[in-house]
């Protein structure tokens, strides 16, 4: 969090003590409605801030802002203005949220169209990405996986405690929160099979994700170190990388996920900026064997973040099945984006890092279906008396995800999907 953002500040906007979105947070969207084309936008409370209309009224000058920047279907216009443009544009916000300011507050016609209900706007997708990269980063998740598709002496394949795994997923599937999927279909091959067959996908399951947007990032050829890499993330967001086990299962070997995992990617609508996230930071695991030295960091780089994952059976009550913490991470950040670009890799505007599925070490803390109903094993018994191995048709998956101490809540909303049946 800014030094100019005290936890002790009030907004003159009303501010549940539950909500998300306290004047400490200041995330950023984009939302679009009947009466408004797409543009950028902040919140507080139950309310967007709309920053067209704002910086229309003069409120955000000499911040180096144009209206190309707030008018727009995405933030990345906002966001080449790099880390110290939009701290300054969300310190301006702030100060025009304190109760002790009247620039706003006097102005009641254009504070109304100022602050628009966020139950009355659609929110879009925020950031348009034009590369994406998934992270296998949470010890406990790769070591469930590893006892269940191999056997615990061997769960950790050789490199996972030196480098920080990942895979280049697909960009073009990141879709926002509240859009349906449809269950994918593909190659399955069943243990007992000789041949795979093909069809709809049997084993569809969530993972429970954060994801990281960057701002612009070196030329090609050069890299990011671990103790610069926090100029270079712009925020976080909830992240639901889908994946269908069967086709996955099957297809992965030897370059890995393809048709199990690109079909879709859904992330929460609001991007909370990592100052926000700044007084939530923590130690992180001890790592061990010792990292090579550019994987080495100084500081509390892991974060503290409450998060559920949840299943809504159609025209049913929400079950929470699996409640786990970002502190968790194995590797963090600052880590994956140093590792991402050590080879001269160029990270560009608006590329999405994601987190890889988030367990924590206990029963009732893990991110997939795959390990909480162990491979099928053990279902999940549902509040309506049903089970679930893995996702029906009709489940709505939600993810929420808050941070908080005794002074401040900061929340990221929620990641909802609805599952539809397979296309014919």
């Amino acid at each position: 969090m800014s030094s100019k953002i005290s936890n002790s500040a009030n907004s003159w906007v009303e501010v549940s003590k539950k909500s998300d979105f306290p004047i400490q947070n200041i995330p950023f969207g984009v939302f679009q409605s009947p009466n408004h084309s797409p543009r950028v936008a902040s919140a507080i409370g139950d309310f967007a801030i709309d920053l067209k209309v704002l910086f229309e009224a003069n409120m955000l000058n000499g911040l180096g802002f144009d209206m190309s920047d707030f008018d727009t279907n995405f933030l990345n216009n906002m966001m080449r203005h790099g880390k110290s443009g939009t701290r300054k544009l969300r310190e301006r916000i702030y100060d025009l949220l304190l109760d002790s300011n009247i620039e706003l507050q006097s102005n009641q016609e254009l504070a109304k169209r100022v602050l628009v209900p966020i139950q009355d706007i659609e929110m879009m997708l925020p950031i348009e990405s034009r590369d994406y990269t998934d992270f296998y980063s949470s010890e406990q998740h790769a070591f469930n996986v590893g006892c269940l598709f191999r056997d615990p002496e061997n769960a950790l394949l050789p490199n996972w405690k030196h480098i920080p795994v990942g895979y280049h997923g697909r960009a073009s599937s990141i879709i926002v929160s509240g859009q349906d999927i449809v269950r994918p279909k593909g190659q399955k091959k069943p243990p007992t099979a000789e041949v795979p067959t093909f069809g709809p996908s049997n084993l569809l399951d969530f993972e429970l994700e954060t994801v990281f947007f960057t701002y612009q990032g070196k030329p090609l050829g050069e890299s990011i170190k671990t103790d610069e890499a926090d100029d270079y993330i712009f925020g976080m967001a909830l992240f639901n990388d889908w994946s269908a086990r069967d086709i996955q299962g099957w297809e992965y070997v030897p370059l890995g996920p393809f048709l199990g995992k690109n079909f879709a990617s859904s992330v929460s609508p609001w991007i909370v900026t990592l100052d926000a996230l700044e007084q939530f930071r923590i130690p992180g695991p001890k790592q061990e064997p010792k990292v090579l030295p550019y994987l080495e960091y100084s500081g509390d780089k892991h974060i503290d973040i409450n998060l559920d994952v949840i299943i809504q059976p159609e025209n049913g009550e929400e079950n929470i099945v699996g409640q786990s913490n970002y502190k968790y991470m194995y590797w963090n950040m600052n880590q994956q984006l140093a590792h991402h670009s050590v080879n001269g890799c160029n990270i560009c505007l608006g590329d999405a890092m994601g987190s890889g599925t988030i367990s924590g070490p206990n029963e009732g803390e893990y991110g997939s279906m795959l390990e909480i109903s162990w491979k099928g094993t053990k279902p999940f018994k549902m509040s309506d008396g049903t089970e679930r191995k893995f996702l029906q048709d009709g489940d709505t998956v939600i993810m929420r995800g808050n941070c908080q101490n005794s002074d401040v809540r900061i929340g990221f909303g929620e990641v909802r999907t609805k599952i539809l049946p397979a296309n014919d």
